[in-house]
């Protein structure tokens, strides 16, 4: 039987094509293959109507892949499809090489960058997934991990050990992570409960979202020129923000057809998506093919629920092009779209007045007067750090300029009693007739 090799740095690329491809998608794989570190020797094409249920490609096809494979001594086919185990075990059988579909290419990248605990107790999680269907003695090296001798049951096959030790590893996994998860929403309900605002960078792989994020928190996330370069969330404060109330998330890049398993390996980052009061859609305007990658972005959005979420679309690399930095607003003159450079650093102070303009939408800020019979109310903004000026007029009230979000607003004019009455005459009378609607 074929025993995998050790991993190569020599692929051969097999990418099968139908019709109404285009180019963008050998053009991303190929990406994909070099952000991982392969060495690509040869690109082979493959039209077809359909998948075969043998190879996915003809026969004659797969006969030149072995030749390919052979001629420059490759150690690794790379098919930018997603395989079925039967495909992939047969074309393994047949080139005597080891077999990455596009699924297992994007999970062995995720390997490589994952960098904090849970990424990487996730990556492995989305790893033993996908491969549990593909235990072809690929998984014999976890019997060392517990000993070996001893360790298979009565009349238990090699295989059945495998998917044995797999299903353990994954229990594990699962374990740990929902420790790690529920500190995280610790931390997540921590933020909620001050009030500090948190936008999100989206945006397709390599868009230069984290090179935006740097210039916009004063921070050093890597930023290297490939896919993936940043797979763990990554939250700073905005420079500069009134108050330092504004957080940033820098998120993974997404790709086109995002397979299932890699959404549960989003999941970290994918929670600060959904749970964002802003999103910032970073688009590559170099790239011939955004329009289709808004798209891809977009839908994901959609999956995971944060298609809601008030949404600022970015028109980076500029510099590329003829655009110049500037913003466009749409017809109620909030900020649409705005137009920077990551890299020469054009446009951001315009980006940074944008972010704060939308969340100026989601906060109240106006001058209030109390009452000395209101001291409830006044000591819960002090509390809530809303006041950000008081006064004391000859009567003995207070009159308190008070910055704080909307939705605090909302909770304080809902409460029973003086304090709520009082807050929703003042709070609410700086908010818009929906508002006053709400809280009636």
């Amino acid at each position: 039987m074929f025993e995998r090799a050790e991993r190569s740095d020599r692929a051969v690329i097999l990418h099968p094509v139908f019709a109404g491809d285009g180019p963008e998608a050998l053009d991303e794989f190929h990406e994909l293959a070099r952000s991982a570190g392969v060495d690509i020797v040869d690109v082979l094409t493959a039209p077809r109507d359909r998948p075969d249920a043998r190879y996915f490609v003809g026969k004659g096809k797969i006969d030149e892949l072995s030749e390919s494979v052979a001629r420059h001594d490759a150690g690794l086919i790379l098919v930018s499809r997603p395989l079925s185990a039967v495909q992939e075990r047969n074309i393994e059988k047949r080139c005597q090489q080891r077999v990455l579909d596009r699924t297992t290419l994007i999970l062995d990248i995720f390997a490589q960058r994952a960098q904090s605990y849970e990424g990487k107790l996730e990556v492995e999680l989305a790893q033993l997934r996908h491969l549990s269907t593909r235990l072809v003695r690929g998984w014999t090296h976890l019997e060392r991990q517990k000993g070996g001798i001893g360790l298979r049951g009565p009349g238990e096959t090699q295989l059945e050990t495998d998917r044995r030790l797999v299903g353990d590893r994954i229990r594990q996994l699962r374990s740990r992570l929902d420790k790690v998860q529920r500190q995280r929403e610790q931390s997540r309900r921590r933020r909620a409960r001050s009030e500090v605002q948190t936008v999100a960078l989206v945006g397709y792989t390599n868009a230069g979202k984290s090179t935006l994020f740097n210039l916009l928190t004063e921070s050093s996330v890597d930023t290297r020129d490939m896919q993936f370069a940043t797979l763990d969330p990554t939250v700073r404060k905005l420079a500069d923000a009134p108050g330092g109330q504004v957080l940033l998330a820098d998120t993974v890049g997404f790709v086109s057809s995002l397979p299932p398993e890699l959404i549960a390996a989003f999941r970290a980052t994918l929670l600060e998506t959904r749970e964002a009061d802003l999103l910032l859609h970073v688009i590559d305007i170099s790239d011939p093919f955004r329009s289709e990658r808004r798209q891809e972005v977009e839908a994901v959005l959609t999956s995971i629920g944060a298609n809601e979420i008030p949404l600022l679309r970015v028109f980076n690399k500029i510099d590329k092009g003829d655009e110049a930095p500037g913003v466009v607003r749409d017809e109620e003159g909030s900020v649409d779209q705005v137009y920077v450079s990551a890299l020469r650093e054009t446009g951001i102070e315009g980006l940074r007045q944008a972010i704060l303009q939308r969340l100026a939408g989601r906060r109240v800020r106006c001058w209030i007067q109390l009452a000395p019979q209101d001291a409830r109310l006044r000591a819960q903004l002090f509390e809530l750090g809303a006041v950000n000026e008081e006064q004391v007029t000859e009567g003995g009230a207070w009159r308190l300029k008070v910055d704080l979000a909307r939705e605090m607003a909302e909770k304080l004019a809902r409460q029973p009693g003086p304090s709520g009455r009082v807050a929703r005459e003042q709070l609410f009378s700086a908010l818009p007739d929906a508002g006053r609607e709400d809280a009636a």
